[in-house]
């Protein structure tokens, strides 16, 4: 679209033009008189806006099967009723009294393809109604409240997978991958620069590209990938939506420096995606190594117990730069994926672990990726998101196209019609129709979201844990100074009950950070943060991620808002209460019925939905519920001393004369935490 004058654009929105001059102030853009132009790329964007509104305003009404609706219908053109049911190309083309062949012929003449009876989007059914001149209203089924339920198309694909690992059978081993993580300058860097000259998959000749961001080593005739991205948001990120990019984490600690602050929020990151962790001691060949106090430092900050002192984690000393022991490590590294049994799909479905997504000058939007299971071959249809695509062509880790990849191969994949999402999971579908179809659904679910975001509040994980029997908080704490945080941590400590665990799931000194952000995501933690503030980074990342930021300055305003809110997860206490007493004058013997007694109140009240005890002699000879309560002849709810009632006794009928009633409601009291204890507060102070 070219550059247009006002008065020109205001023709094509079919706008009034002053109206037009209005809006273009309201948006910002200056413009002197109806005559002024208005550039390329402004244009395409207005057009783009009041599209978008027009969209909306000739939008599905939705309207409830027994509600009519209030609106005036032209008697000439009803609005047509379609129900989920009715999104598929061959009903909804009976429903709209359009032959679908012409539906088919007519789209295909606008270039889009549709298949007789294939799924079709609310979108899509609009688009197709509008072209015919047919107004729609969605009917919905009566006592639903919200509007029609879409599932999401990616969801069932990632069903699919979960039910084909449930046939352990048919799944084979794959390589492991493996994230090298640690705290800067310990030598990460170097040990992966070391594995990729001398290890490299078939001692092929070449350099390696290095913007693939994994690359695949052979030791003793066994292939390793490893995700050459020494930080740890790559698997985090994917481990907070569905999917596990990394199967075992190697966590370098310098032996001449101990765990550090980043050796430490590597091991949760790695801790929360639950994965295996070998630790790699390196720069042992320097004159001030201590490897056993470093082996001291992994027992005291990370509770990780080395093999030689009784435990169960996996310790190699080693020196990245000499290549030192490095052999051993990757031995070590295969025996860790032995035990694990890592297994994948072999041929299809096919889906594979997004690393990173960018725009390429040569080849146009590209994903680098790890297969995760099946064979990716050129000419396949894949979905990234809301992005599809067709695999015009695979660059491997040397730069070399290849044809097809196997499982826990890194590879480029070239063919998308626009960026795909860099977190996404990529996944083969049968044809192109499939791709479209699924992209189409994902985004009208996205644009739902949109208008209700949803953000990860502790209350409403709370809420959440109710449906499960074990109840767990988990949370990621961040304080101003060492001793704030123990303080923290100790009191927070005290809060749990032999019903509620916390789990720290980590916690530093310093601002709140991306890394934060990605690893409650990825643990559906909540972030406490005293004295602290998250980077303006964090907070964007926050609010697309949905995870909550709970700051304070005041560390007993923070206890009591988690106690308050932990309180609420307590099963309630039934506790007693008697309600008053009577005594029964007359029993009343009635046909098919049984036996009423004829009751004096002497204090208090009795509730139709109370209790009863009766007494005899001193005795008690009935506990239970009251079945019908009548004052007179009508049935009331209540009936207060000094008043008479009759009452029947749910299962009982053995009623006298002189019988004493005790009466009593069961209250449910809701519980509380023990208190912080003094201990607690002079900890705090």
């Amino acid at each position: 679209m070219a550059r247009l004058r006002v008065y020109e654009l205001a023709k094509q929105l079919d706008m009034d033009t002053k109206e037009l001059l209005h809006e273009l102030e309201e948006l910002g853009i200056e413009v002197k008189s109806h005559m002024s132009y208005i550039d390329e790329e402004t244009v395409n964007i207005l057009l783009d806006i009041y599209k978008e509104t027009l969209d909306e305003e000739e939008d599905i009404s939705f309207v409830k099967a027994k509600e009519p609706t209030k609106e005036k219908v032209e008697a000439k053109k009803p609005p047509v009723h379609i129900t989920e049911e009715d999104l598929k190309l061959d009903k909804f083309a009976e429903k709209i009294k359009i032959p679908q062949n012409r539906i088919i012929q007519d789209f295909f003449m606008k270039g889009e393809v549709l298949k007789p009876g294939q799924t079709i989007s609310v979108s899509l059914a609009k688009k197709i109604a509008k072209m015919y001149d047919v107004r729609l209203t969605f009917e919905e089924e009566a006592g639903k409240e919200e509007q029609v339920k879409l599932e999401n198309p990616l969801d069932e694909l990632k069903r699919q997978f979960e039910e084909l690992y449930q046939n352990k059978e048919k799944l084979i081993n794959r390589p492991p991958v493996v994230t090298v993580m640690g705290h800067v300058d310990h030598g990460k860097t170097t040990l992966l620069d070391y594995i990729r000259k001398t290890k490299i998959a078939e001692k092929e000749e070449g350099g390696i590209t290095q913007s693939i961001g994994a690359y695949q080593v052979v030791v003793n005739g066994k292939k390793i990938t490893f995700i050459d991205t020494p930080g740890h948001e790559v698997f985090t990120e994917m481990r907070a939506r569905g999917a596990q990019a990394t199967d075992i984490v190697v966590l370098v600690v310098a032996a001449d420096d101990g765990v550090m602050p980043q050796t430490i929020e590597a091991y949760h990151h790695a801790k929360s995606a639950n994965v295996p962790i070998i630790v790699a001691i390196n720069k042992i060949d320097k004159p001030n190594a201590n490897v056993e106090l470093t082996k001291q430092d992994l027992v005291t900050k990370l509770n990780l117990i080395p093999e030689d002192w009784g435990g169960d984690t996996i310790v190699v000393p080693i020196s990245a730069r000499n290549g030192i022991n490095v052999d051993s490590l990757l031995e070590m590294i295969l025996l860790v994926a032995e035990m694990q049994d890592i297994r994948c799909v072999p041929e299809s479905p096919v889906r594979a672990i997004t690393i990173e997504t960018r725009l390429d000058k040569g080849y146009g939007p590209v994903a680098n990726t790890v297969v995760k299971d099946g064979i990716l071959k050129v000419g396949d249809y894949v979905v990234a998101g809301k992005v599809y695509g067709k695999v015009k062509a695979l660059i491997d880790d040397k730069g070399k196209r290849i044809n097809q990849a196997g499982p826990s191969t890194p590879v480029m994949i070239v063919g998308f019609e626009e960026l795909p999402d860099p977190h996404s999971i990529i996944y083969v579908v049968e044809s192109k129709e499939r791709a479209v179809e699924i992209v189409e659904k994902v985004k009208e679910l996205e644009a739902r979201e949109l208008k209700k975001k949803r953000q990860i509040k502790l209350e409403e994980i709370l809420k959440k844990m109710q449906e499960t029997e074990k109840k767990e908080v988990k949370l990621i704490l961040k304080a101003d100074t060492v001793g704030s945080l123990q303080a923290l941590q100790n009191a927070i400590a005290k809060l749990r009950t032999n019903e509620i665990d916390i789990d720290i799931v980590h916690s530093a000194v310093g601002a709140i950070n991306s890394s934060d952000i990605m690893l409650a995501s990825a643990s559906e933690a909540v972030i406490l943060g005293f004295r602290v503030k998250a980077d303006s980074q964090a907070s964007r990342l926050a609010e697309s991620e949905g995870v909550q930021i709970k700051t304070y300055t005041i560390i007993y305003k923070l206890l009591e808002e988690l106690k308050a809110a932990l309180e609420g997860m307590l099963e309630p206490e039934e506790v007693e209460e008697k309600t008053g007493y009577g005594e029964i004058k007359k029993v009343f013997k009635i046909h098919k019925y049984g036996n009423v007694a004829g009751v004096q109140m002497y204090d208090g009240y009795v509730e139709k939905s109370g209790f009863v005890r009766i007494y005899r002699n001193g005795t008690l000879v009935f506990e239970g519920k009251i079945e019908n309560l009548k004052h007179y002849q009508q049935d009331v709810n209540r009936v207060s001393a000094p008043q008479e009632c009759g009452i029947k006794f749910q299962n009982f009928d053995d009623i006298k004369e002189g019988d004493e009633l005790e009466f009593f409601i069961i209250k449910k009291v809701p519980r509380k935490l023990t208190a912080v204890t003094e201990e607690a507060k002079e900890e705090t102070e």
